[in-house]
């Protein structure tokens, strides 16, 4: 009952994927991360699964903590599709390897990565690759060994490698294995910009923010008002200032690290966040051009927060302030607390 459930859910949620794809609706939810993360997370999901079936299940990761530009979920899902057709159909004692490493890309200040999903399996029939990317098609040898299966997912892998203008090949030998070549071009960001996750498990998230310096840019003095009350009630120093060019003075004035966040409302008079966080990010002083910067805007929609960080921001968070969203992006960047 239980398979059969997961089995249903599984079309439903592969059919809904299918419609939004082949709607044009689909759009790619982009941030940064770093590329070790996401294969990391690939690996464990399938570990204990892999373990279940005494299958060798590796991966090597030769990419060297670069931060990508990319839709985590969407990239996530097509190697979900891809490690779990290995692990499904590898026989007890196979070997399945998770492989990523760099290759060359012209392309000045992006990254191609290259993805190998390797399986000594049961390979896949001639007669069957042409339309191995296509709905609901399942080689016969799955269907009547009884593997369970949709059907959609190799076709939604295809599909969204495309969206990504990415590339997806196959060499399979009957009996004998599998190899996927999955390659996507990514845009990259200096390092420093980002560090390393804080390890929450131990430690209060509200004593983390105990102390720090935040630069709030924000000219409406209601708005201003409600949010220096929030954000001092969580134990921040904050600083305000009326609009992007006295923010600007701020930074080219004040020493560097004297801030350790800075809230940037979007709409302001004589220079908005967006020009602002642009001339901030080309400071001379290194130090300076890292800060976070966090957007503020009353807009919630999925364009304003990719326009956010195509800017230059670290994150984007709505109005009314959402306590739990600072905490959350003030943790996720490695930003200098001293």
């Amino acid at each position: 009952m239980v398979k059969a459930r997961n089995l249903l859910l599984s079309i439903i949620n592969n059919v809904l994927d299918m419609a939004w794809i082949e709607s044009g609706k689909l759009e790619l939810d982009e941030n940064y991360f770093q590329a070790g993360t996401i294969l990391k997370e690939v690996y464990e999901v399938f570990d204990s699964k892999a373990k279940s079936k005494n299958i060798d299940f590796t991966y090597e990761m030769n990419v060297n903590h670069e931060y990508i530009l990319c839709d985590k979920t969407k990239v996530q899902e097509i190697l979900i599709n891809l490690v779990s057709n290995a692990i499904k159909f590898t026989p007890e004692g196979g070997k399945v390897i998770l492989k990523t490493s760099k290759i060359s890309c012209d392309q000045e200040g992006f990254s191609k990565i290259k993805t190998e999903v390797i399986d000594n399996g049961i390979g896949i029939g001639k007669d069957y690759l042409p339309t191995l990317f296509d709905s609901f098609t399942r080689e016969r040898n799955t269907t009547v060994g009884k593997v369970a299966g949709t059907g959609l997912g190799m076709s939604i892998v295809k599909k969204l490698v495309n969206v990504m203008n990415g590339s997806i090949e196959v060499e399979t030998e009957l009996g004998k294995g599998t190899k996927f070549t999955l390659v996507l071009q990514h845009k990259v960001v200096d390092n420093n910009l980002f560090l390393t996750k804080t390890d929450m498990s131990l430690v209060d998230e509200q004593q983390i923010l105990q102390g720090k310096h935040v630069l709030l840019a924000e000219d409406n003095d209601l708005n201003a008002e409600i949010a220096i009350t929030i954000l001092e009630d969580m134990g921040l120093i904050v600083e305000r200032v009326e609009d992007g060019i006295r923010c600007v003075a701020k930074m080219e004035q004040m020493p560097a690290k004297s801030y350790d966040l800075i809230l940037m409302d979007i709409q302001m008079p004589r220079m908005d966040g967006y020009k602002a966080t642009q001339t901030i990010r080309q400071l001379s002083n290194k130090d300076k051009t890292t800060i976070p910067i966090i957007a503020l805007t009353a807009n919630a929609f999925e364009e304003d927060r990719k326009k956010a960080v195509a800017q230059g921001m670290n994150g984007h968070i709505s109005k009314p302030i959402d306590v739990d969203k600072i905490e959350k992006v003030d943790n996720k960047y490695k930003i200098s607390y001293s």
